[in-house]
């Protein structure tokens, strides 16, 4: 597509793609600027779909207008569009804005796998105090954001920065997308069994988004996460509904997540206020106060951050009433089985050659499974570990090393999906991106050639046997596998229909089988995925849940593959999920593993038994048959 910035020309198909989102494709102009480019009605990723398309040629029609007017004296912390970008016939087809570079989604800061050894409750503090000024700025301008949520909001050290800018609401311009885990419930039809927004957005309803990402980056749960379970079976709603029914987690009746942090650690002041906030409709500016005045301390006994006068747990009677840690090694058929309680953080744990294997970090060492350090520094944010038999694999950014016996043995440059480098490895070779192509590594430190793929825009992930990856780039979206030890791409796989913007993505492998999970957000709604694929290629099955929703694929994270199975980890339970029919469906709970697995575990199956893995620790499960 031939397109005009600011009396200039280029094409499209010349410039590196970055980025996806529901209604728009990213691309790299160069000099700190990019592109965001509207995707057409005929776009592939509104493909049978007549209601995305109708919106995509409504919005394209607004922004004719609205974009030429769009107000000036915004925040310094807004990624406003600067430069029209006008398609053949003089229409807006897009616009260039400055590029945020290092950033993580605000998204991140809501998931404990993230936060935990990286990012502190300070931290968050000061994110959101930036964050606060930032809205009021837009507000002082008359102007709302409208569709606030944590994928609009770019997150550099504590600064923030608000893209997504084209839908913000002002005067004759109405916002009326919505994303329903953030948008205001008295805004929408209260008789629907999800949220449906009929009235337009306003400061207020930005407030109440801010407060819904505050509360999930400092507890890692939302006002309306968890399970409900009503003791009367006629009070059940959807769990889409329960913010127009005000059903929190303050509720008795919702089942708290387990990896979420209690919210007995927060300030009285601050909990009062989420309460008539997400219970009784409280709306206002959120207080500044209530951040300023929170004070983070770390229990010397039990290693709990909060903000109280005293630890909930050690001292209840300063901090509140949190449920009594238990530590259980039985129940029913489960025998847990204590393997390795570190003071630092497990990186990454695998089975190889038959043996448990894993990377710890402790006192300012990696270690091995054999207590080895393997190298000697600071755990940063962004680091990525792999096992390749005596070798520890430690990658940032573009690069990974090779390390065994306390040296580096190697370095590789290596292409990058965001901040991901990619690299992985299992125990016959370690496997690599570089500059288009996918390799593992030959003899005397040569590499052998797997195949092309797209830089920048593709993830794989490497099992015992073989190798699952994707690419997905502007109306392109190729998914392939690999043989893990010849050469050559099978790039035949056939994906289902993958809509809106790509949220989040996971892969587990066993010897003959590959789930592929992802979480895209498309029309206002989060939808989990996952599909079977053989070593073949072939898609054997496909689900799909809403994020959140309490079921095995509320989640995309907490499992592990075995043969033609895949284990989940729910706060109920184990789950075993097989695919009949062309269908992925749950055949088989283990109800009594529900003490000692969560959402936020990993898992591993060994020859004797199923692994758990935590921040700090491994476990063994064994069900007795």
């Amino acid at each position: 597509m031939e397109l005009q910035i600011n009396g200039k020309r280029c094409r499209t198909d010349a410039l590196k793609q970055i980025g996806k989102g529901g209604e728009a494709d990213i691309f790299d102009l160069g000099g700190g600027k990019v592109l965001k480019l509207f995707k057409p009605p005929g776009h592939t990723d509104y493909d049978g779909d007549v209601h995305e398309q109708k919106g995509a040629a409504e919005r394209i029609r607004l922004h004719q207008i609205k974009l030429k007017q769009f107000p000036r004296g915004l925040p310094a912390h807004v990624v406003a569009p600067e430069e029209l970008a006008l398609d053949s016939k003089g229409m807006v087809a897009g616009y260039a804005m400055r590029a945020v570079k290092g950033a993580d989604l605000l998204m991140r800061f809501s998931e404990k796998s993230f936060r935990i050894g990286n990012v502190p409750n300070g931290r968050v503090v000061s994110i959101f105090q930036n964050l606060h000024a930032t809205v009021a700025g837009i507000h002082q301008a008359k102007v709302v954001i409208g569709d606030f949520n944590d994928l609009n909001g770019l997150v550099v050290g504590t600064d923030v920065f608000i893209i997504d800018a084209d839908s913000f609401q002002f005067d004759p311009f109405f916002c009326m997308t919505f994303t329903q885990k953030f948008v205001d419930p008295l805004l929408c039809d209260p008789q629907a069994s999800s949220p449906m927004l009929v009235r337009p957005h306003n400061p207020n309803s930005d407030w109440y988004a801010f407060g819904i990402m505050l509360m999930q980056s400092l507890l890692y749960v939302g006002p309306y996460g968890g399970v409900y379970k009503p003791k009367n079976s006629r009070n059940r709603i959807p769990h889409d509904a329960r913010s127009l029914h005000r059903v929190t987690v303050f509720d008795p009746d919702v089942v708290y997540p387990k990896p979420a942090i209690h919210w007995s650690v927060l300030t009285d002041e601050l909990l009062h206020f989420f309460h008539e906030v997400f219970k009784n409709d409280r709306r206002d500016r959120f207080p500044l106060d209530l951040l300023q005045g929170l004070e983070w301390r770390t229990c010397r006994k039990c290693g709990l951050e909060f903000a109280r006068q005293g630890c909930p747990i050690c001292e209840p009677q300063l901090g509140g009433v949190v449920k009594e840690k238990v530590v259980i090694t039985t129940k029913g058929k489960v025998t847990m089985t204590s393997i390795l309680q570190s003071s630092g953080v497990i990186l990454y744990a695998t089975f190889q050659g038959g043996k448990l294997c894993y990377v710890v970090h402790e006192n300012g060492q990696f270690k091995r499974e054999t207590g080895e350090v393997v190298y000697r520094g600071e755990l940063e944010q962004g680091m990525r570990c792999r096992i390749h038999g005596g070798q520890t694999l430690i990658g940032k950014q573009n690069q990974f090393a090779s390390l065994e016996s306390g040296t580096i043995k190697y370095r590789k440059a290596v292409d990058s999906n965001g901040a991901n480098p990619l690299f992985d490895a299992n125990e016959s070779h370690v496997y690599w991106a570089h500059g288009g192509q996918l390799v593992h590594d030959g003899e005397f430190g040569s590499h052998d050639y797997i195949g092309d793929i797209l830089e920048g825009q593709t993830q794989f992930w490497v099992g015992p046997t073989f190798g699952f990856g994707f690419y997905w780039a502007g109306m392109i979206r190729v998914g392939f596998v690999f043989d893990a030890n010849k050469r050559g791409i099978n790039d035949t796989v056939k994906l289902p229909p993958m809509r809106g913007q790509l949220v989040d993505t996971r892969c587990f492998l066993s010897k003959d089988r590959a789930w592929f999970l992802w979480m895209s957000q498309a029309g206002g709604v989060r939808m989990n995925h996952c599909i079977s694929i053989k070593k073949d290629g072939t898609v054997t099955g496909h689900a799909q849940a809403t994020e959140g929703d309490g079921s095995w694929l509320g989640t995309i994270g907490a499992k592990c593959a075995f043969g033609d199975i895949l284990f989940a980890a729910t706060d109920e339970g184990v789950v075993q999920v097989k695919v009949e029919g062309g269908v992925i469906a749950e055949k088989q709970r283990f109800p009594d593993t529900e003490p000692f697995v969560d959402t936020e575990c990993s898992l591993l199956v060994g020859s004797d038994g199923l692994y758990v893995i935590t921040r700090s620790e491994i476990t063994r499960l064994t069900i007795q048959r």
